[in-house]
């Protein structure tokens, strides 16, 4: 498409000047020139139809490529797990994932497209101006660097203030998100309208930003048009002087002046179109900051020989390294363990000694190295239902979070999985946003019902919680391990990281899990 626009103005060049020079030298009329006339006209309305048909499919192709890019991150984000998440904005995550997804609209629709044309136009131009008449083409390649550089200096400022914008936005959407969710504990303490003048203040500076960003790409703009400009007027200035001196005729003089701007307009329009999607360049660092952290997170099957027997049922961990980017120690260092099946293990040691790491490995949510099985088979997590150290309920009955991620509620698994975690709610229970309405050992045994349903309605072999009792009385806690108990004796194995002494009083196993020393 490209090339049939470069055509087009070509044609259009070649006959508009054949018609003009007829008229003014070859003392044509005007219908004698009409074929010329015609054919100019022609190559006017297939360009206009190759732009159009371009933008059409441009904008085709940066929506399927948006949606890539969206299904990417989501699929990335659960990936990389709830350790990941809890270091990061939720509302920045959100931003990311939609409005600076949909800011990459001008980049991938405008900005690469065009850069392709211009690649391909500008040189054809020059060419076609140089084998037309050398002089001219040679101050269109002297004078045209001019357009680039402005281009580069400009760019790096624009990069610079679209970056304070998009952080500036970040801020603005994180800080609103959190007064929603804490608006409850300002009313109570009398501070709500005190966010009145803080969300005022926020959005300010947010909206200097991007008048900000708006006066650099209107600068840009003129920067741009005024370099092609003289540039233009300089071949111009060529052109003319010879055509008075009588070294150039007027047929070559006046093509070669009307596909000199036609040389120029690609670039122009490229430092245009980047300046218009430099928010969405800004934002896709944030996008591929995702994408590569999840591309981080090992899949254990490369590091596993499937045909290697393992050692029997259960789980074994051999060799097992997590170390997380940027750290200067492994948080695990070649961990082996093996866990039995149909039992109760309890995994205790001190605070910060990796614990819910080593959870957040068999789950997937961190770059691991070394070896996991299940019996002969590669570890995978599907095979496990969790629950973590929050419990994560939605506005919504307590059914649906209890069975929050099915197609339909099992009402059979439903109640084993209420009964088993001690569960004394009604399953038509609303509760409002985050779980309000139940206390926090409710909302946690909750989570518990979650994890055994999902075991009971997948039949999946293992059970991982984190602290799963640190909210109860000794009476429920001693309800909830005897929930454990029917799991075991049904073939499920459960493995509890806590602290609580009637928890791992009661296990078939204990891992005694120490912190890695400092060296």
């Amino acid at each position: 498409m490209g090339l049939a626009r470069i055509a087009a103005v070509v044609v259009f060049s070649w006959f508009i000047t054949s018609a003009i020079v007829g008229v003014f030298l070859g003392g044509q009329s005007v219908a004698d020139v009409t074929g010329s006339l015609v054919y100019a006209l022609g190559a006017i309305a297939v360009r206009a139809a190759v732009t159009w048909l371009s933008d059409v499919m441009a904008s085709l192709a940066a929506t399927r490529t948006k949606m890539q890019l969206r299904s990417h991150i989501v699929r990335a984000v659960p990936r990389l797990g709830p350790g990941w998440l809890a270091g990061r904005s939720s509302a920045a995550v959100a931003t990311t994932a939609t409005h600076g997804l949909d800011a990459l609209d001008q980049y991938f629709s405008a900005y690469l497209p065009q850069l392709v044309l211009t690649a391909i136009a500008t040189p054809i131009f020059v060419l076609i101006a140089w084998e037309q008449d050398w002089i001219s083409a040679l101050a269109i390649v002297i004078t045209m660097p001019v357009i680039p550089l402005f281009m580069v200096l400009i760019g790096f400022f624009t990069q610079e203030v679209q970056q304070r914008q998009w952080n500036a936005l970040s801020v603005l959407s994180g800080h609103f998100l959190d007064v929603v969710q804490g608006l409850s504990t300002l009313k109570i303490f009398r501070r709500e309208r005190h966010q009145i003048g803080v969300i005022h203040n926020v959005t300010e500076e947010y909206r200097v930003r991007t008048m900000k960003v708006l006066r650099v790409s209107f600068l840009s703009g003129f920067v741009l048009e005024l370099g092609a400009t003289l540039a233009v007027a300089i071949v111009a200035v060529l052109i003319g002087t010879r055509l008075i001196a009588g070294t150039l005729d007027l047929q070559t003089g006046l093509f070669v002046l009307l596909i000199t701007p036609e040389a120029f307009l690609p670039l122009r329009q490229v430092g245009a179109n980047y300046h218009a999607a430099a928010e969405g360049v800004t934002a896709s660092t944030d996008v591929f900051e995702i994408l590569d952290a999840a591309r981080a997170v090992v899949d254990r099957a490369e590091d596993i020989d499937p045909k290697e027997p393992g050692r029997g049922p259960g789980l074994h961990i051999e060799n097992l390294v997590v170390h997380y980017p940027g750290t200067e120690r492994a948080t695990i260092d070649h961990c082996t363990l093996s866990i039995r099946p149909g039992v109760i293990t309890a995994v205790v040691g001190p605070s910060g000694s990796g614990k819910s790491t080593l959870f957040a490995a068999l789950l997937g949510f961190v770059p691991v190295s070394g070896r996991i099985q299940w019996g002969d088979q590669v570890w995978d997590r599907s095979r496990a239902a969790w629950a973590g150290q929050h419990p994560g309920l939605r506005e919504g009955t307590i059914a649906q979070n209890i069975a929050l991620g099915s197609t339909r509620i099992d009402e059979d698994a439903l109640q084993e999985a209420m009964r088993l975690a001690a569960v004394d709610l009604p399953a038509a229970q609303n509760l409002g946003p985050e779980g309000a309405g139940v206390s926090g050992g409710q909302a946690q045994r909750i989570a518990l019902a979650r994890a055994y349903y999902r075991a009971v309605s997948r039949d999946l072999p293992v059970i991982l919680l984190d602290e799963p009792t640190s909210a109860l009385d000794e009476e429920t806690e001693q309800r909830v391990v005897a929930g454990w108990r029917h799991l075991c004796a049904h073939g499920r194995t459960v493995i509890a990281i806590t602290h609580r002494p009637g928890v791992y009083d009661q296990a078939d196993a204990l891992v005694h899990w120490e912190e890695v020393p400092g060296d």
